[in-house]
C-alpha cells in the first residue's frame, strides 16, 4: 500500500495533539479518516477506481488492509486533538511481516465486498508490483498514513511520522515507504527517508517513488 500524499504543510508547527495506538473500536473512524485522506490520491484510484463509490471502496479496502496487516502484524498510531478526535492515522507493518497470506485470505471477503472480483485482480497484480520493489533488509513498512478534514497542514502527519520514527530509532530498525506525490517525497526526505526509484507499472502518468531510511546507531 501507499501512504497518503503528505505535503510540506504537514510539518509545520502541530497542534496539541497525543499520538498512541490505535483501539479496536477506532478501526471504523481510522478507515474514514484514510479514506478521505485518499479522496483524491491518483494512485490509489489504481486500486479503488473512481466515480461515486470509492470513498466507500477505499473504506473498506483500507478495513481489510489493515485487519491482515498492520493490525496483526504491526501497529496502527492515531493522532488525537484535545477533544478526543481522531485527527490523523498511520499504520505500519513490522519486520517480517511481508507475505502475510493467511490472514489476507481470511479477509477475502471484505476485500470482495469493497472491490469486487475485477477490483481483487487489479490490486493484487498492483501489490504484486509494489513488493518487487520493497528492500530485502528487514524495516518498519509505512502501508498508510492520512490526516482527516480540518486538520491538515497543522502538523498532524509529521506529528504522526516522529512518534514512530523514534520507536524506530530506539529498536535500530530500517524504515521504507511509497511516496505518492514529489511533494510528499520532500516531507519524507525531511525524516530521513532516501529516494530508492521510481515504481512504474501502476497505471498512474507518474509513478511513486520508493524510499528507503537506513537504521540508525544506537547509542
Amino acid at each position: 500500500m501507499l501512504p497518503t500524499p503528505l505535503t510540506p504543510q504537514d510539518a509545520a508547527a502541530p497542534p496539541v495533539v497525543e499520538v498512541r495506538p490505535a483501539v479496536p473500536g477506532e478501526l471504523e473512524v481510522v478507515t474514514d479518516v484514510l479514506a478521505t485522506a485518499f479522496a483524491a490520491d491518483p494512485v490509489m484510484a489504481t486500486f479503488t477506481g473512481t466515480g461515486p463509490e470509492r470513498h466507500r471502496r477505499t473504506r473498506g479496502f483500507f478495513g481489510a488492509v489493515l485487519a491482515s496487516g498492520a493490525l496483526r502484524h504491526g501497529a496502527v498510531d492515531v493522532a488525537v486533538g484535545p477533544d478526543g478526535r481522531v485527527l490523523g492515522a498511520a499504520a505500519w507493518e513490522a519486520p517480517g511481516s511481508a507475505g502475510h497470506l493467511p490472514a489476507q485470505v481470511a479477509q477475502l471477503p471484505t476485500f470482495w465486498k469493497a472491490l469486487g472480483w475485477r477490483g481483487i485482480r487489479r490490486a493484487l497484480a498492483n501489490q504484486a508490483v509494489l513488493a518487487r520493489h520493497r528492500p530485502v533488509p528487514e524495516h518498519w513498512y509505512l502501508t498508510a498514513i492520512g490526516v482527516g478534514d480540518g486538520a491538515r497542514g497543522l502538523g498532524v502527519g509529521s506529528t504522526l511520522l516522529a512518534s514512530r520514527l523514534r520507536q524506530v530509532d530506539a529498536a535500530g530498525a530500517a524504515a521504507y515507504l511509497e511516496a505518492s506525490t514529489p511533494r510528499s517525497r520532500t516531507l519524507y526526505e525531511s525524516f530521513g527517508f532516501r529516494f530508492l526509484a521510481t515504481v512504474e507499472a501502476l497505471g498512474t502518468v507518474t509513478g511513486p517513488a520508493s524510499m528507503w531510511r537506513p537504521a540508525r546507531p544506537l547509542a
